[in-house]
């Protein structure tokens, strides 16, 4: 099993939508979030993701094609 963290920038548009949860039952990987800031305008979330290195690629691509930037994580993330 692969583990990524990911820091992930939510346009508006994603705001109210079950954007991580439908990545993750899509693509089987468990999404546990590290730290979150949500406001009606958008969205910051960084999130370690576990699963098969294929499916977090999959999960990867379906969250960019969505309108998600994805950013490497940098900085204090406790592990």
């Amino acid at each position: 099993m692969a583990k990524e963290m990911i820091h992930y920038f939510f346009p508006q548009k994603l705001v109210k939508k079950p954007v991580i949860y439908t990545m993750a039952k899509k693509f089987d990987v468990m999404p546990n979030i590290r730290r979150a800031k949500i406001t009606e305008t958008g969205g910051e979330v960084t999130l370690e993701l576990s699963g098969k290195k294929e499916n977090l690629e999959k999960a990867r691509r379906y969250l960019i094609k969505a309108g998600v930037k994805i950013e490497p994580v940098t900085g204090d993330v406790i592990e």
